[in-house]
């Protein structure tokens, strides 16, 4: 009876879940996977891939970049919502977590209680870009061809909800222009469309079009951001070009399914950090116009929150 006591308890111990200490302690045993909600190629794919070795390096383990593109980025969020809560499976997302919410109904996970913000990788300043067949050699010119022909000029997004759909919008809403959308499962799509003519403008974030513009396959018209950008110092800021006040970052960040344990989250966060303060990585990020940021994870919660809020308002301002 003793013995049988004593190997029912010694069983029940082994069966009982590690705790989150020591888990974080033992993390990570098996390679990491890095959801992206859109397909290759755009801003979110190539920062994503530009950092994925150096944190390989810093976590001790494997990473797996998965694109999952579908519904504005909803897709692959839901995915990573009904994930095991491990800390193996994260998602490497844009703006659009914020803006995603606002246009589905049936969205599959709730953004602020299915996940835990991590911190945001990185911010890049959009550009506003057009086939080079387009009469418009300046968002001057664009405005007034707009308006002489509302609703005849098509822009590419990276879907219904995107972080290139809101940058987009916005900049209509406040140029009082009216716009065409045809929508596409990325950014890379999307550039690839306006390159080919399918689409006549796009405007992602700067890092992916940029080989594209300074080869002349692209125009660039204006960038979103509050100050010239040093990679391209002759496009002007769409706010000096008759859009006054329009500003509108671009960012990319790290989310993990809600129930990881706080240590895991901890352990990844850090990881992030010494990465973005690696002189290469630091060297990269600016070639390709993109700022490195790294805030904790209380911080960053907050800016999501804020930034749910924000958009959920201006959204439906706009009428979209």
């Amino acid at each position: 009876m003793y013995r049988y006591a004593c190997a029912s308890l010694l069983a029940a111990c082994v069966a009982l879940p590690a705790s989150p200490a020591l888990s974080a302690e033992r993390y990570p045993q098996k390679p990491v996977r890095l959801l992206i909600p859109f397909a290759p190629g755009g801003g979110t794919d190539i920062l994503a891939r530009a950092v994925s070795d150096k944190l390989s390096a810093a976590l001790g383990t494997s990473i797996v970049i998965e694109n999952r593109p579908g519904a504005g980025s909803t897709l692959g969020g839901g995915l990573v919502a009904r994930a095991a809560p491990d800390g193996y499976t994260f998602l490497f997302t844009s703006a659009s977590y914020t803006f995603a919410p606002n246009f589905y109904r049936d969205l599959p996970y709730d953004p602020l209680k299915d996940f835990k913000p991590v911190t945001m990788f990185g911010s890049s300043p959009s550009i506003l870009i057009v086939h080079p067949s387009l009469p418009a050699k300046s968002v001057k010119e664009l405005l007034a061809l707009a308006r002489k022909r509302p609703g005849d000029i098509y822009y590419a997004s990276a879907g219904r909800g995107s972080n290139i759909h809101l940058t987009t919008e916005l900049f209509l809403y406040m140029a009082k222009i009216k716009l065409t959308q045809v929508p596409y499962k990325g950014g890379g799509p999307a550039q690839i469309a306006v390159m080919s003519g399918e689409a006549q403008m796009v405007m992602p974030a700067i890092s992916s079009p940029l080989p594209f513009v300074k080869s002349g396959r692209l125009r660039a018209l204006g960038v979103s951001s509050k100050k010239r950008s040093v990679l391209l110092p002759d496009v002007p800021t769409i706010d000096e070009s008759g859009v006054p006040g329009y500003i509108k970052t671009a960012w990319f960040a790290l989310f993990a399914p809600a129930a990881v344990p706080e240590p895991i989250i901890d352990r990844v966060y850090q990881a992030v950090v010494k990465v973005l303060k690696d002189p290469e990585i630091v060297r990269r990020l600016a070639a390709d116009g993109t700022v490195p940021e790294g805030q904790p994870p209380e911080e960053f919660s907050a800016f999501v929150r804020d930034e749910l809020a924000q958009w959920a308002k201006l959204i439906r301002d706009m009428k979209l």
